[in-house]
């Protein structure tokens, strides 16, 4: 059998044209300077107080804060003599999106792995598992990447905290070989179909499609539940995690910067998602 290439994906005309002047407008670095001052000034700030900040003329002043009004980067507003400039909040969100438009994140992403290991079998996780459930969870500490945890929770705490329905175990030749269960991150309705990830892998047995076969079936069981968005942490170092979740469908929303110590160290996590096609989202609430 043939392997059939994946569509490409072309970026419309129009929203090309439209990315393509709004990173133009800020192809210079004071303009950048300027946007970033209007943007950290609560209220706004006028035209004139900016040429002194910037310590340019007013002209030069001028000329930078119509390009980005022209745009949309920015708002002006008379008040007498003087015009004052302020930022447009809708920028905040559409200048992220665009770059991601065309860095090809808001693509149609994978649902799940393919090629996951035909001698890999994973059911719902069974009461006698747990002893090498939690045996697992300490090899995955023992990394120093896998958690902040420095000791192993217990089987009580951990029952409390996971999804009844969304708890697997990997087995291979008999032996359980990795885990992967879901936790709610809030008691809120309004985030009921949001659940946090957490998959370990046995030590010994990582790199051989474990990982795989787990998070293949955490997604596809959290879409068929009705969970909307699946969310984790991972530590920057652990490039194999973030690249099995990404092959999962999830995508990098951002990093957060000294988030945290593990044995007196500060350390970076990258924080993803996966937001579900076939899941109706539900109405927007305004309860935050």
């Amino acid at each position: 059998m043939t392997a059939t290439a994946p569509a490409t994906q072309v970026l419309p005309d129009h929203e090309a044209a439209t990315y393509a002047e709004w990173f133009a407008s800020l192809a210079e670095p004071t303009r950048v300077r300027l946007l970033h001052t209007v943007a950290t000034t609560p209220g706004g700030i006028t035209v004139g107080h900016l040429t002194e900040l910037l310590g340019i003329s007013q002209s030069t002043c001028s000329h930078h804060v119509r390009k980005l009004a022209d745009v949309g980067f920015l708002k002006l507003h008379k008040e007498g003599t003087s015009t004052r400039v302020t930022v447009n909040s809708a920028c905040c969100v559409g200048l992220p999106h665009a770059a991601d438009a065309v860095m090809g994140l808001l693509a149609p992403r994978p649902c799940c792995p393919e090629d996951v290991p035909a001698d890999v079998t994973v059911r719902a996780l069974a009461p006698a598992d747990w002893p090498t459930v939690r045996r697992i969870y300490a090899e995955g500490i023992a990394t120093g990447i896998a958690t902040f945890d420095t000791t192993v929770p217990s089987r009580a705490s951990l029952d409390a905290k996971w999804l009844p329905d969304h708890r697997w175990v990997a087995e291979r030749d008999g032996e359980i070989v990795g885990w992967t269960a879901l936790s709610p991150v809030s008691s809120r309705d309004c985030y009921a179909g949001v659940a946090e990830s957490s998959i370990y892998v046995a030590d010994g047995h990582r790199g051989r499609g474990i990982g795989k076969a787990l998070i293949r079936q955490q997604v596809i069981a959290a879409d068929e539940a009705g969970l909307w968005t699946l969310q984790t942490a991972i530590f920057t170092e652990n490039r194999a995690s973030i690249a099995l979740h990404h092959a999962a469908g999830y995508r990098t929303v951002g990093v957060r910067e000294r988030i945290a110590q593990r044995d007196g160290a500060w350390h970076d996590t990258v924080l993803i998602e996966r937001r579900s096609d076939t899941v109706v989202q539900p109405p927007a609430t305004n309860n935050g």
